[in-house]
């Protein structure tokens, strides 16, 4: 059965990176939008030749022709509404994060367990083709030892411009509404004055935190930093004997500037990442001894490489790459890294 997908939250992500990819995509079909602003739904189901469209995510979920969701919304109501469609015995693909604390994240892999649902988090950069070929190079260099075993790696993550064209959504004067049933963006041991720096950590810098477990393995342990630094501007993690630090800065101007260095004792493999609206695939270097090569770059986009996947998951029922059960690893460091921060 063709499944039938419900999108939830028609704004500029919605639309550019979800939507245009569902509506593309042969295997399924897009059977209805929600979104609590009227005009801006009417809008996109117009733009995507969307024919029925909701006020709420619950009048959506209330439509038989829906098999699966995707949910981009403000992210304090993911979860909430996450679990409302996993209860409703929808599959989800919903935006990262999944939650803001590792009880949020539990209550919803359990959901999706109990209802034997595929529920798969966005971390779009997992599905990139320059990433997968990153990955079976290093696999490769690991099995042959011709560069000699793996002394660490470094990750950064400087936020610039997202490379979006606006060409590829429509957009309204509409306020968003409240009235959003929200979960607290925080741990109750959080200050209110670190939640908005917790909130942009978990919105930007954990897509390269989880790239590198993708990269480097699933369950790195939560290191100390050897100097000491503010907990939204870099970490440390250790997976299994490999050291990885990370940098991170989020800047509104400038070149988006993201990727992985794995080193190895005469060599370095190098992912760098396009930015995050950017229809390119990562950039893959091999320094061996001293001599430099990239590896051929194809025309693939990360965010429709992501819903193919999602839409293969649907058809054959296989678990996906970023699944609620592995994200809500990342959502657990995180948790631990600011705790440390206090």
């Amino acid at each position: 059965m063709t499944p039938g997908i419900g999108i939830i939250g028609t704004g500029m992500v919605g639309q550019m990176c979800h939507l245009a990819n569902f509506i593309s995509n042969p295997a399924c079909q897009v059977v209805a939008v929600a979104d609590l602003r009227p005009d801006l739904a009417a809008a996109a189901a117009a733009k995507f030749a969307v024919s029925r469209v909701y006020r709420t995510h619950r009048e959506l979920l209330d439509d038989d022709a829906v098999s699966a969701v995707v949910v981009v919304t403000r992210r304090r109501a993911t979860g909430p509404i996450v679990l409302d469609a996993l209860n409703s015995g929808r599959h989800v693909l919903s935006e990262k994060p999944m939650a803001y604390t590792t009880a949020q994240a539990a209550t919803l892999v359990e959901a999706a367990r109990k209802h034997d649902l595929i529920y798969s988090v966005g971390y779009m950069k997992r599905h990139d083709a320059g990433v997968a070929r990153a990955r079976s190079l290093l696999a490769r260099l690991r099995a042959d030892g011709s560069l000699g075993p793996i002394i660490g790696a470094r990750a950064w993550c400087l936020g610039g411009l997202t490379g979006a064209s606006v060409d590829s959504f429509v957009m309204t004067t509409e306020t968003r509404p409240e009235g959003l049933e929200l979960w607290p963006d925080g741990p109750d041991w959080m200050p209110a004055a670190m939640r908005p720096r917790y909130d942009t950590f978990l919105n930007v810098f954990s897509h390269i935190i989880n790239l590198a477990r993708h990269v480097l393995g699933s369950s790195p342990t939560l290191q100390a930093m050897p100097t000491a630094t503010a907990p939204e501007t870099s970490m440390a993690l250790d997976f299994a004997g490999i050291p990885c630090t990370f940098a991170f800065a989020n800047e509104a101007a400038g070149p988006w500037r993201e990727g992985l260095a794995v080193e190895f004792e005469r060599g370095t493999v190098t992912i760098e990442l396009p930015p995050p609206f950017a229809e390119e695939e990562a950039l893959v270097t091999l320094d061996q001894d001293g001599q430099f090569s990239q590896m051929a770059r194809g025309r693939s986009w990360a965010f429709r490489r992501q819903a193919e996947a999602f839409v293969s998951d649907l058809i054959g029922h296989t678990p996906p790459a970023a699944s609620g059960e592995d994200s809500s690893v990342d959502i657990a460091l995180a948790e631990a890294h600011w705790k440390r921060g206090l």
